[in-house]
């Protein structure tokens, strides 16, 4: 099985696992040309981007710790870019999650990381 096609059902599992939390998927796969959002929903009024990272086992640290600072910043310009292109206004309150799995343990971390 190729990279994308794994990355792709994983991250429909953690939508469908949000979705059973509360949470209202706005859009999958938020592409801009600094970066790509895998996930943006609404919990309650909170606008969530979330981060998805699979790995097969928690060798070399496991799937959290592959969300680096340089990918935490790239995230947080793409968010500021989603925002600014949506029309959302910027007092909305925001947070980044960060939804780690590694092979079948499913870890969601709330405000994982603040805009950089």
């Amino acid at each position: 099985m190729n990279r994308r096609r794994v990355g792709s059902e994983k991250e429909a599992l953690v939508c469908k696992y949000l979705e059973e939390k509360g949470y209202r998927i706005v859009v999958t796969n938020y592409w801009c040309r600094i970066a790509e959002i895998d996930i943006v929903a609404n919990d309650g009024d909170v606008l969530v981007f979330v981060e998805v990272k699979y790995r097969k086992n928690a060798a070399c640290g496991g799937s959290m710790y592959a969300v680096g600072f340089k990918k935490r910043r790239n995230i947080s310009r793409c968010a500021r870019y989603y925002i600014y292109k949506e029309g959302i206004a910027p007092d909305t309150p925001m947070r980044f999650d960060v939804v780690a799995i590694d092979g079948e343990q499913v870890v969601h971390v709330e405000n994982a990381f603040d805009a950089i």
